[in-house]
């Protein structure tokens, strides 16, 4: 039985010297929310008031609750606590009964015989990890923590420092009966039609185990922990089947656990036409294999870098990872990278990616630093991996690990003798050895970037991409402001327009988060457009270059299949409100333009058209290649009509009868062209097709010299 318990918290000095007020405490929370909650610094988002909470990033804090529970003849009484971030110590009346380093590692303490009901249970969380130095102020500091660093600041994430009781805490009792862990393990026959089923259990008294199907018909049902399930239904990504699965319940006489099981089988390849080794000596190594090959099937991997959806993680809900989580299946995405800055979800979220069939690329806790090895880095690191692989190795979704990110480049110099990335490698091996690892992205052949719609050589996304040859882009990204209900949310009225560099828009990542303005793109927007006349006009055209931006990194991407095999932006979903941003969902959920363009870009099948350039000289000569895509699983054809509107009036460009393109297989048309008219503005290439659902839309642009 489970009891759930109230706590408070407060500020605690070490000293003694001062006693600080109690205030209610969330559980699972944050304990940084609930100070603010407390002081009244609700509307932290607003202007730059999340600077008021830097405050408080040394400061130590005192969780505390009076025992609930009932006692029951012959039962245990345990504490646990699924996860505590990040050092902390636990106390039973005042006397220390726990103390540990990490937020991944649950807790779980027998208190039969010290504990009592109305006994006080005590949580003291330490300072946040910090190596101190010249850059006290930047996640350099915590590069011998396994916190995630993202909270130290990142340029889409304020510095918001957090701790506490992130994942649920209760006292619960134990008898004979209780099932203290049930995990599946499985084996496919090499048709992978039947499956040799293993259930590993930790309970003392005899269990009864249930297999059913999807349809709730019993497949199996059995004390022993051994089965064969027979007409394997395999669990699929998004787009190539159905994400199948069985639902398995592991039950004694007291006690029972239950959970979901999917079949497959998952390997890294190399990408074709990346599989030779370099011409001449000294040999070295091809491109790094990335293409992801799922049930025998290679799979274009299309999809977004997932962040934390919440500044406090322990505040994140299944609602909120529902409501995302569907907006990807709904954008025909097949796969997150869950960036290793951020860390590791709650278990809501890859539950919901094995219903959905979003495929998890999962990274360790590391990023853009150099986690160097020593020897209490490791042994925490050894800790919290084993534990994470443990608590995520039986989700089907979960199709690849990987170190961490960017570890290989020169702003954190690790390399693949990295003690930390050797200890990774080894626990994926020990603990879960099938799938796939990767010390971190990028990789030889990899692609990180770029993140602009225009670069400071002229070249703008388009010719950036189509001048690219990687084997996968596993970032890119094309930034755009905030919509405008969000810019009015958390930007004082008479900071709105003109844009300027003051605190609330340097805070909310506008100015000197990547660059002076690379995000804000105000040069950019004046470059193609001109001087903007008010903030609803400079949001429109921002949203506009996002979606013509993503639109043809994305449609690039998938016209380089089979070479390449990963399309993965920069990236999906926001932790709170900034001014400007990369994501496709603004925070909390809504789908901005660039959302759209990419859920247009990732459809099955689709017209597309490789174009030159996003801006054209009036009377120059317009060309775009056409091409039919199709990761579907059916061979298609098509007959594609293309048209340029301008200024009301329709051009015809011509029509292409297309081949039969086979499953998974791209095909490239004609070119056509047009003699732009002596005009300037915005225009539209249209795509038409003989079946619904596969024509296209490119705003494009023909800008004079006065604009």
């Amino acid at each position: 039985m489970r009891y759930t318990q109230n706590w408070t918290a407060c500020r605690w000095d070490p000293t003694g010297e001062t006693v600080y007020p109690h205030f209610p405490a969330e559980v699972p929370g944050n304990v940084q929310y609930d100070y603010m909650q407390f002081i009244g610094l609700t509307d932290f988002q607003y202007g730059d008031r999340v600077r008021r909470m830097e405050e408080t990033e040394n400061w130590h804090w005192m969780y505390e609750t009076h025992l609930t529970y009932e006692e029951e003849p012959g039962k245990e009484i345990w504490f646990t606590a699924e996860g505590i971030d990040y050092r902390f110590d636990i106390l039973l009346d005042g006397e220390m009964i726990w103390t540990q380093e990490g937020m991944y590692t649950p807790v779980q303490l027998d208190l039969t015989g010290r504990a009592r009901p109305g006994a006080l249970l005590q949580v003291h969380i330490h300072p946040h990890p910090n190596r101190g130095g010249e850059w006290a102020e930047y996640r350099a500091v915590a590069d011998q923590s396994c916190k995630p660093p993202v909270t130290y600041g990142w340029d889409w994430n304020p510095r918001m420092l957090i701790s506490g009781l992130w994942q649920p805490a209760y006292i619960e009792t134990r008898g004979t009966g209780t099932i203290r862990s049930c995990e599946p393990f499985y084996t496919l026959n090499e048709a992978r039609d039947t499956a040799q089923l293993h259930f590993e259990t930790d309970c003392d008294a005899p269990v009864t185990y249930t297999l059913t199907d999807a349809d709730g018909q019993v497949v199996y049902r059995g004390t022993e922990p051994d089965c064969t399930v027979e007409q394997v239904h395999l669990w699929w990504c998004n787009g190539q089947g159905e994400p199948y699965c069985y639902r398995w319940r592991a039950e004694s006489a007291e006690d029972c656990r239950e959970g979901i099981v999917g079949f497959r089988t998952v390997r890294l390849l190399r990408n074709k036409g990346a599989e030779v080794e370099p011409d001449g000596f000294p040999k070295t190594r091809y491109a790094a294999p990335i293409t992801i090959e799922l049930n025998g099937r290679r799979i274009f991997a299309k999809g977004s870098n997932w962040v934390n959806p919440e500044l406090f993680f322990g505040r994140i809900t299944e609602a909120r990872y529902a409501e995302q989580v569907r907006d990807a299946v709904e954008a025909h995405m097949n796969i997150f990278r869950v960036w290793g800055g951020a860390g590791i979800n709650k278990p809501a979220f890859y539950d919901e990616c094995d219903r959905s069939g979003i495929m998890v690329w999962q990274e360790f806790m590391l990023a853009c630093n150099n986690y160097r090895d020593s020897a209490h880095y490791l042994e925490i690191l050894e800790q919290e991996g084993r534990s994470i692989i443990r608590q995520l190795r039986a989700h089907p979704s979960l199709v690849l690990w990987c170190g961490g990110n960017e570890l290989f480049n020169a702003w954190s110099g690790m390399d693949d003798q990295s003690h930390a990335l050797r200890l990774l490698n080894k626990l994926c091996y020990e603990l879960d050895y099938d799938r796939p690892f990767l010390a971190t992205s990028p990789l030889f052949g990899i692609s990180h970037g770029g993140y602009l719609f225009r670069y400071d050589d002229g070249r703008d996304v388009m010719q950036v991409f189509q001048q690219s040859h990687q084997t996968a882009y596993t970032e890119f990204g094309v930034p755009s402001l905030s919509p405008l209900e969000t810019l009015k949310r958390i930007i004082p009225p008479e900071e709105q327009f003109p844009i300027r560099e003051t605190e609330a828009w340097t805070v909310h990542h506008a100015f000197n988060a990547w660059g002076k303005t690379r995000w804000l793109c105000a040069e950019v927007l004046e470059h193609y457009f001109g001087e903007s006349r008010n903030l609803e006009e400079m949001t429109e055209r921002s949203a506009l270059l996002q979606r013509v931006g993503y639109q043809a990194a994305f449609e690039e991407a998938r016209r380089q299949w089979p070479y390449c095999s990963a399309a993965i932006n920069w990236c999906y979903n926001e932790p709170w409100m900034t001014a400007a941003n990369n994501s496709l969902l603004a925070y909390p959920n809504i789908r901005k333009a660039g959302y759209y363009a990419v859920r247009d870009a990732l459809r099955p099948v689709l017209a597309s058209a490789r174009i030159p350039q996003f801006d054209w000289e009036p009377g120059s000569v317009f060309t775009a290649e056409l091409w039919l895509l199709n990761d579907s699983n059916e061979s298609v054809s098509d007959t594609i009509t293309a048209t340029a509107e301008i200024d009301g009036r329709i051009y015809p460009l011509g029509e292409w009868i297309t081949a039969e393109a086979a499953p998974r297989t791209n095909l490239a048309g004609p070119t056509v062209t047009l003699t732009l008219p002596e005009t300037a503005g915005l225009w539209k290439l249209r795509l038409t097709s003989a079946h619904d659902g596969r024509e296209s839309t490119y705003f494009l642009l023909i800008r004079s010299e006065d604009m």
